[in-house]
């Protein structure tokens, strides 16, 4: 029986690049039969429309089916997994705490529905930002659903830490292991290096005779370039990341359903872990085990580190707060 996945916001480019490589199988394998739900805005339906198309031309042999709606309650039917990429921009003059409304307009409807229409065993990834608090958002309107079938995507920062240490240890970016995001998606994160590894030994050695101080290559450097490396696309390429977004999404929901063999990141629900206060859907450095996330505890922190952590959290309970203050929690 063939896989359902809804990507919402489908019309949309982070969505037109999904589309094609999971019909090709890339995120789920090439043994696994998909049917897409493409779910729009009235306004969005046409270029949907138009991608259902193009999946059509390509006759991908693991591509059921395909369906274009505006309904959630028809996208969400029987959903096994539910890419959520459509969210509201900031837009000019916009306030935090209208963009937080604005989204929890789209992603409280979505938990709902998802809710009632969406497979027992439905997985949601949150690609839209600001991701960790419309996961949470979602999740609280989710009645039914346990929060841990509700991530945030950070495997897009993680990916982008890994290629810079890569980058400046001049190894390839396929040995370079164990470089979790901590915190929220947003410029408050923080990718971690202590535990790095190149190729399956301590990266700490080789990096510090690369760059010297590492506290300060990462604070002056590499925290601020993985941060911001969104806006840096955005400057160069004219217009913001869509095929390394998409690309982890694929990574983050390949890795759920198959299992990892090492740690990798995600925003997960917190129960207390390092102190995150319990509920809030926080990125830690994760294992999928038997099907689902599971934090890697027991990691130390030392007092650099955790002010970094504690800094992202903090900005994650004003988010959580500010969303509660709406009535939207």
């Amino acid at each position: 029986m063939a896989t359902t996945i809804t990507i919402t916001g489908a019309g949309g480019q982070i969505g037109y690049a999904l589309l094609f490589r999971i019909a090709a199988g890339d995120m789920l394998g090439a043994g696994e039969s998909v049917r897409l739900r493409l779910l729009e805005i009235p306004q969005g339906l046409k270029g949907a429309e138009g991608a259902a198309l193009e999946l059509q031309d390509g006759a991908f042999p693991l591509l059921e089916h395909v369906e274009v709606t505006d309904d959630p309650a028809v996208a969400f039917e029987g959903a096994n997994h539910a890419l959520l990429v459509g969210a509201r921009p900031r837009g000019p003059g916009m306030e935090r705490g209208d963009l937080l409304a604005a989204n929890a307009g789209i992603f409280g409807p979505q938990g709902a529905a998802i809710a009632a229409h969406a497979a027992s065993d439905v997985r949601v990834t949150v690609v839209g930002n600001p991701a960790n608090t419309n996961a949470l958002i979602a999740a609280s309107s989710a009645d039914g659903l346990p929060a841990e079938r509700f991530t945030a995507l950070t495997r897009l920062d993680e990916n982008r830490a890994r290629a810079q240490l890569a980058q400046t240890l001049d190894v390839p970016v396929a040995g370079i292991r164990r470089v979790p995001i901590w915190g929220n998606h947003s410029a408050t994160q923080f990718p971690d290096v202590s535990h790095a590894t190149v190729d399956g030994r301590p990266a700490a050695d080789a990096l510090a005779a690369r760059v010297g101080d590492t506290t300060a290559w990462q604070e002056q450097t590499f925290i601020p370039r993985v941060a911001k490396r969104g806006a840096e696309i955005i400057e160069v390429r004219g217009s913001s990341s869509v095929a390394s977004a998409a690309s982890a999404a694929i990574d983050h929901v390949r890795d759920w359903v198959h299992g990892t063999d090492d740690w990798t990141s995600a925003g997960v629900v917190s129960h207390g872990e390092y102190g995150v206060p319990e509920g809030l859907i926080c990125s830690f450095p994760v294992q999928s085990i038997d099907g689902g996330w599971r934090i890697v505890e027991g990691l130390e922190l030392d007092a650099w580190a955790r002010a970094r952590v504690d800094a992202s959290v903090a900005e994650l309970i004003e988010e959580r707060d500010a969303v509660r203050a709406l009535g939207l929690l």
